[in-house]
């Protein structure tokens, strides 16, 4: 379907062309105004310098047009095009011609999240997004050339579960895996980087709010218990498996977060990790099983430790220690979803954040 342009405008700030397309029309022009601000204090930084002569900023009412474009290139480009669609902003960017990068503002999902009206959000939010080409490095570059191959999930505590179920699980643990292993140099330098580079306590604001949507999650846990409960008593489920299910939901609900605050420890800002820190064993891992904190725990020091200038061998070994700390906590639940050491190297991707 078309999209009718309703905004259209062409800026000049400290000598970067910023060209704005929009198809909404309210709330268009806070959002360049905060770029704008963002795009002058990059700008002053002299290490590493501003890379971009021009920025092309589109405020869309949602993704799909990007969606649709990443599914026509998939093969040469390392966005996932369905998460990409439930991102806030996005920033498209080619790494062999940085003159220019190309930033995706979601409305539909600014709203969602309460950001759409949060100037302190939206500067956390685009600060990020333009830090990722300034943190690139050898690690970030390496952990490009790096793929999880399709592995079934087995296990006994799946048996008797229905496929459907199955093909979730294996979902929502390949997602994960991917985030908080092939994804994590990004992240983790991108977060440093801006919290260096002076947004620090907007990327806060933002993490606070982040552990405050982790602990609303988590307060459907009783029901959702309930509900499996009822499965295994129906025998469409066994009591492992039961549990397999809670866990996979926990590890998704708070792990992530370690991406988030390991960078304030990075750094050099121990008090905000700290402080998010308790947050989170506050109002999130005191419902959880002990071992979800303790593998947070022990993915957020592997995160702060984290060398940037680790080759693809070295960040593969990287990658399958990571992946070995999900290993475990799943073989605790008689899952053998071995994917410890299935990290391998596969075709190169395309240099496209």
């Amino acid at each position: 379907m078309a999209r009718t342009v309703k905004h259209l405008s062409l800026h000049r700030i400290a000598g970067v062309e910023l060209r704005v397309v929009a198809d909404v029309e309210d709330g268009v022009l806070p959002i360049v105004e905060i770029e704008e601000a963002v795009i002058r204090k990059y700008v002053r930084r002299s290490q590493p310098p501003w890379p971009h002569r021009s920025v092309n900023l589109f405020v869309l009412e949602d993704l799909q047009p990007l969606v649709h474009q990443l599914k026509q290139q998939q093969a040469a480009n390392s966005l996932q095009p369905a998460a990409t669609g439930d991102m806030p902003v996005v920033n498209v960017y080619d790494l062999a011609d940085l003159a220019s990068c190309n930033v995706f503002v979601n409305r539909q999902v600014m709203a969602r999240e309460g950001y759409w009206d949060d100037s302190l959000a939206i500067q956390g939010l685009l600060a990020h997004e333009h830090a990722h080409p300034l943190a690139e490095n050898v690690t970030t570059r390496a952990s490009r050339e790096l793929a999880l191959p399709k592995v079934a999930l087995e296990g006994p505590s799946l048996t008797g579960c229905s496929l459907e179920l199955k093909d979730r699980l294996q979902r929502l643990l390949v997602g994960l895996a991917t985030r908080l292993c092939l994804y994590a140099p990004r992240e983790i330098f991108a977060n440093q980087m801006t919290i260096a580079s002076g947004f620090g306590d907007a990327l806060l604001y933002l993490d606070r709010r982040n552990v405050t949507n982790a602990s609303r999650s988590v307060q459907g846990r009783d029901e959702l218990r309930r509900q499996l409960q009822q499965q295994v008593s129906q025998g469409n489920l066994t009591p492992t498996g039961s549990e397999l299910v809670l866990l996979v939901g926990d590890l998704n609900s708070c792990l992530d977060l370690a991406l988030e605050i390991a960078p304030f420890y990075r750094a050099g800002r121990e008090g905000d990790a700290r402080e998010l820190e308790a947050m989170l064993e506050k109002d999130v891992f005191s419902r959880l099983e002990p071992q979800v904190a303790q593998v947070y725990a022990a993915l957020r020091d592997q995160y702060v430790a984290l060398d940037m200038n680790l080759a693809v061998a070295a960040t593969r070994a990287w990658c399958a220690s990571i992946l070995d700390l999900l290993a475990q906590v799943l073989g605790g639940k008689g899952c053998s979803y071995s994917i410890a050491w299935i990290c391998q190297i596969a075709k190169s991707l395309s240099e496209k954040c």
